[in-house]
């Protein structure tokens, strides 16, 4: 569940500053001190009253700009998928699959996007279905990032078409960050490359096609970002909640 579990009136409504308080914002007493200074806002409009009410569930609150989740029965999660699980939530091959990742959980959980089977990395998970469909709809553009390390040694040039853009059979791809992390004349890495680069999309296998399209096979996969959410130290195989400003800014990014 995201979000305090808190009294409400007969109206479903609570003292906006109890909200705050309640959902990690500060304490109470500053809480006040940010209404006052008029640094929140509800539904667009700044709220300085306190003692004002809201419906913790609908109100789209923010905090000097950033967004507090509203008060939800649903699980926002990010797992570091291992490599060889497939991203589905059941296999008919009989492979391992997402859920015998989650087994524990008592949702029926979705995942937003997917990963090939061959790449590991950061997955979203959630019962919120309206929120794993818009986010990972194409049209609202949340940067994935990914490291991945390939044959042969990443020129600057090579850099440079990738940000121009790559027409591939099933159409152009944006390609928004590039960079060589190490060259293919690292002694630890002799003969490859380890690049990063971030896109919008997630069309199947676009990053290892997009690579290869430009000489670079790949030969590791590994997604490390989905919009403000890092995989950080986050082990394989491991599930965390998604932090309220994570979560905030992925509301933020799909609209919701």
């Amino acid at each position: 569940m995201t979000g305090p579990d808190l009294p409400t009136d007969d109206e479903g409504l609570v003292r906006l500053q109890k909200l705050l308080a309640s959902s990690g914002v500060a304490s109470r007493r500053r809480c006040e001190e940010l209404m006052l200074e008029g640094a929140v806002e509800v539904d667009g409009e700044v709220v300085t009253r306190l003692g004002t009410k809201v419906d913790p569930t609908t109100a789209v609150i923010r905090v000097e700009g950033r967004r507090l989740p509203p008060v939800s029965p649903h699980v926002y999660l990010v797992l570091n998928k291992p490599r060889g699980v497939v991203s589905t939530m059941s296999d008919p091959e009989g492979r391992t699959c997402l859920t015998d990742l989650v087994a524990d959980r008592p949702e029926r959980l979705f995942h937003v996007g997917r990963l090939d089977t061959d790449t590991s990395g950061l997955l979203v998970l959630t019962n919120d279905g309206d929120f794993a469909n818009r986010l990972a709809h194409p049209s609202f553009e949340v940067d994935k990032t990914y490291v991945a390390e390939v044959d042969g040694e990443v020129y600057p040039r090579t850099v440079k078409d990738l940000l121009a853009g790559v027409t591939l059979e099933d159409g152009p791809v944006a390609v928004s960050k590039c960079k060589v992390i190490s060259g293919g004349h690292r002694r630890n890495h002799p003969g490859r490359s380890i690049v990063e680069l971030v896109i919008h999309e997630g069309r199947n296998r676009i990053v290892r096609r997009l690579l290869e399209h430009v000489g670079h096979p790949v030969t590791r996969l590994t997604r490390t970002a989905i919009g403000p959410v890092q995989l950080g130290t986050l082990k394989s195989g491991e599930m965390r909640d998604l932090t309220r400003e994570e979560l905030g800014e992925l509301l933020d990014s799909a609209q919701l």
